[in-house]
C-alpha cells in the first residue's frame, strides 16, 4: 500500500518535469540573433584617472567617474558620467581643460566627441562653451557645429560653430551671431 501511493505521488512528478525538461530547447542561432546587437563592454572601471605620456612628459590625463571599453568592429571608449581632460605642453605646463557630461573615444578614428554642459578653457583662461564638441587627436583640432560661446577676458562671442587647434589658443568662429565687449560693460557700470 505504501508503495502504491508513493508511486501515484512521484509518477505524475516525474511525467511534469520530463515535459519541462524536453520542451526547452537552446537554439544556438536564435540565442546569436537575441545577443548579437547587444553590445556589452570588454572593460569598466569606476572613478578613472588615465596619464598619457610622451618621451618622459605627461601629455593628457584624463579623469571620469566611469569608463567602459567596447571591443567592437569600431572599438570606443565611452565616459557616460562625464569627463575631465587636462592637456600638458612639452615643459608639463597645462595649456588646456576639457570638461563635458558625456564623452566617447573612438580609438580607431583618433576622435573623440564630447556632449552636454562641454566646457573648454585654454592658458590665458578664455572659456568656450557648448553642447557638442569633436576633437580630431590626429588632425591636433577641435571643432563644433553646434551653438558656441567664447569667453576672453575682454568680450563674450556668440556663434554657430568652431573650428581651433587643440590647445583652443587659435580658433575660428562660425556664423557669429553677436558680440560683447567687457570692458565697455564695466565702463558703463562704473558710470552710473
Amino acid at each position: 500500500m505504501k508503495f502504491n501511493f508513493l508511486h501515484k505521488i512521484y509518477t505524475p512528478l516525474f511525467l511534469v518535469g520530463v515535459f519541462f525538461l524536453a520542451s526547452c530547447e537552446n537554439n544556438v542561432e536564435k540565442v546569436k540573433l537575441l545577443t548579437e546587437n547587444i553590445d556589452l563592454p570588454l572593460e569598466e572601471s569606476e572613478n578613472v584617472k588615465i596619464i598619457y605620456s610622451d618621451s618622459g612628459y605627461s601629455k593628457m590625463v584624463i579623469e571620469a567617474p566611469k569608463l567602459e571599453r567596447f571591443n567592437t568592429e569600431k572599438p570606443y571608449t565611452e565616459f557616460k558620467d562625464g569627463i575631465h581632460v587636462t592637456f600638458f605642453n612639452k615643459l608639463g605646463e597645462k595649456e588646456s581643460e576639457l570638461f563635458a557630461d558625456y564623452a566617447i573615444d573612438y580609438e580607431k578614428e583618433n576622435l573623440m566627441e564630447a556632449k552636454g554642459n562641454v566646457v573648454v578653457i585654454n592658458v590665458n583662461g578664455d572659456k568656450l562653451n557648448t553642447e557638442h564638441l569633436i576633437w580630431l587627436e590626429s588632425e591636433k583640432r577641435i571643432k563644433s557645429d553646434e551653438f558656441v560661446k567664447i569667453q576672453t577676458q575682454e568680450e563674450i562671442i556668440y556663434g554657430d560653430g568652431l573650428d581651433a587647434n587643440e590647445d583652443f589658443t587659435q580658433y575660428r568662429i562660425k556664423n557669429i551671431k553677436g558680440v560683447i565687449t567687457i570692458k565697455e560693460e564695466k565702463e558703463n557700470a562704473e558710470v552710473q
